[in-house]
């Protein structure tokens, strides 16, 4: 009898989190390495947020609550969702989570079956087909390339729906791409959903206030009303907060489905941290201006990265609406060899020899499902961004 589950061989290990762990035991090793791979804002917790943390220790809030949320977390998250969207939910419709993560694979777990099929737009977080393979579901990616932005186009939503549709799943601003929608391209795509009644909408918006431009964030249910029902929107305080490591991640909808959701959670992780949500409620209910004055600087670093990486022999580098994330296309770099004499034949190759020749960790296309491409977080300061572009450089104009 094997130990393992044949659930578990469905999935295989985070790409984003492995060349992470790549590039840290080269420095380990005594290397001078930039990492580029982490979607993680460089930016400390705000101090009123990190203080209500502090202050929570000390009220003695370190205790276990609710299995999906304390009270006044859903209360500031219902808030949060009729300020910024314009959407109406009370908290019975609101589930919080250990992070964006847990919610969206405690919604898949909780609808799928054998046989359902999860509309991806590719390419794509790299967990989203994993969860789904994980729920016993079947992800049905959709490629969409540089020539659409990046976005899935209403036609190809059209000829992806089955009778076997579940779920749509999409995410804007986009990671890796940080390609968003804009109003209008969001009400083709929810024109089409509005033809297909039994398919459900789950959107990831956990970059929603990291935006650059003229760029305005919106989200399936503000769009499309109707689509209220059958839609859970997810969200985090991760990202623009500056608070991966809190694990605070959040999403409302349908009370039949959160309830289902809290269900699961509840014979899993239970509730997430006591503390962590306190300093949520801070973020979701505080003071909100040092996201602009963040973005600024994210605005900034994106086209520093933008402008470097279009100076590069073979490179093609698309500006992107938000999130901390480019990913520029590298078809004219496959076939070639680098000055190290590693064989450029695809995007996992030209990383791995990025990697090991100049010291730059980035994550190769093929672990978002779309390629030859690679993604660079800009999440870390201007003189690192500034010294792997310089590298980048070197590296493509020495392929041969």
């Amino acid at each position: 009898m094997p130990l393992l589950s044949e659930t578990l061989s469905r999935v295989k290990p985070s790409p984003t989190i492995a060349m992470t762990n790549k590039a840290t035991e080269l420095r380990a090793q005594g290397r001078d390495i930039i990492g580029l791979s982490a979607g993680e804002p460089d930016f400390d917790t705000p101090a009123h947020i990190a203080e209500a943390g502090r202050r929570a220790i000390a009220d003695g809030k370190t205790r276990y609550t609710a299995v999906d949320g304390i009270p006044e977390l859903k209360r500031a998250i219902c808030a949060k969702f009729k300020r910024d969207n314009g959407l109406d939910y009370t908290p019975a419709q609101v589930s919080v989570g250990t992070g964006g993560k847990q919610v969206l694979y405690n919604a898949l777990m909780a609808t799928l079956n054998p046989g359902d099929e999860v509309i991806i737009p590719t390419p794509y977080w790299v967990s989203y087909p994993d969860v789904v393979l994980l729920a016993g579901g079947t992800p049905v990616t959709v490629a969409c390339g540089i020539d659409t932005g990046f976005r899935i186009t209403p036609e190809q939503l059209e000829a992806a729906i089955t009778p076997n549709t579940k779920w749509f799943l999409f995410n804007s601003p986009s990671n890796p791409t940080g390609a968003g929608y804009s109003w209008e391209e969001l009400k083709a795509l929810t024109d089409v959903l509005m033809r297909h009644p039994h398919v459900w909408v789950m959107t990831d918006d956990m970059y929603e206030h990291l935006t650059f431009g003229d760029f305005r964030f919106c989200t399936p249910a503000q769009v499309e009303p109707t689509l209220k029902d059958r839609t859970l929107t997810v969200n985090g305080v991760s990202k623009a907060y500056a608070m991966t490591g809190w694990r605070i991640g959040y999403a409302a909808g349908p009370e039949p489905l959160i309830r289902a959701m809290a269900k699961l959670q509840s014979q899993s992780t239970s509730n997430p941290s006591s503390v962590s949500q306190w300093a949520a409620v801070e973020a979701l209910s505080g003071p909100q201006d040092f996201i602009a004055a963040n973005n600024a600087v994210f605005e900034r670093r994106r086209d520093l990265v933008v402008a470097a990486l279009n100076d590069c022999a073979g490179v093609t580098c698309p500006v992107p609406d938000g999130a901390f994330y480019v990913y520029p296309d590298i078809s004219g770099c496959i076939g070639k060899t680098s000055a190290g004499g590693a064989a450029i034949t695809d995007d996992e190759a030209f990383a791995t020899a990025l990697l090991e020749e100049e010291g730059v960790a980035v994550v190769f296309g093929a672990a978002f499902g779309l390629s030859p491409n690679f993604r660079v977080s800009y999440a870390t300061s201007d003189a690192a961004l500034t010294e792997a572009c310089v590298r980048i450089r070197r590296f493509c104009d020495g392929l041969r």
